[in-house]
């Protein structure tokens, strides 16, 4: 599904001011709905000459393996514990990069340059995030990525764009992720560096959630990436 073709997926939307020069657009996990990170940005105490648009879209309601087969919101389907022995749903990440590629096009489109973009997500939506910024044709900002991993490692190299090779991507895990294992993490975080990424890590003394300091940190790399 390319963004030519993938339909506009329902979102929310919160300003920062009126007239944003950036964007940033953040997937929610499995489960959940755009209304989970929504109260966040408030929470970020940005400066007050930033401009940004959050996009913060609902992904499709569709059978996930793992939940015993049960409709919810999900990005794509998953087969067993990540980090496991279990295929990857190739199909269904296409099918949501299409759906992220429409709504980068979209904030394009309003007048946001690509270079001012931030793809965020959080387990599965930083999966997403990651997956398909990493392949844009155009320099995005960087990604935000927490508590994920980097999906279809193997495919990367053949796939990745001249343009993101060397993208900025934030990092964070909880030291107790029983979800998306810590190990998955740093071994996705050691092939983005590998490939040339510039990779903030940071891991906290939490489960598969956020934390206060986490937002502190994830304040400092949007004021930094973004010239704030």
């Amino acid at each position: 599904m390319s963004a030519m073709t993938a339909p506009l997926l329902p979102a929310l939307e919160t300003l920062t001011a009126e007239r944003p020069d950036a964007s940033v657009i953040w997937l929610h996990g499995l489960g959940a709905d755009g209304y989970d990170f929504e109260g966040i940005v408030p929470q970020l105490g940005l400066p007050a000459s930033a401009a940004i648009r959050f996009v913060f879209p609902h992904a499709p309601d569709q059978p996930v393996t793992i939940n015993a087969g049960m409709r919810m919101p999900a990005w794509y389907d998953i087969h067993g514990p990540i980090g496991g022995d279990h295929p990857e749903d190739e199909a269904g990440m296409r099918a949501s990069q299409g759906r992220l590629e429409a709504l980068i096009a979209r904030e394009i489109d309003r007048g946001i340059d690509p270079v001012r973009i931030v793809l965020a997500g959080f387990s599965q939506g930083g999966a997403v995030a990651l997956f398909t910024g990493l392949r844009h044709c155009a320099r995005l900002a960087g990604i935000m990525a927490l508590s994920t991993y980097l999906p279809l490692i193997p495919l990367l190299a053949a796939e990745a764009s001249p343009a993101n090779r060397d993208l900025p991507v934030f990092m964070a895990h909880g030291r107790d992720d029983a979800i998306v294992p810590l190990a998955a993490a740093q071994s996705s975080r050691d092939v983005l560096a590998g490939q040339g990424c510039v990779v903030d890590w940071h891991t906290y003394p939490m489960a598969h959630s956020l934390c206060g300091p986490e937002l502190v940190d994830i304040r400092a790399w949007l004021v930094r990436t973004l010239g704030l």
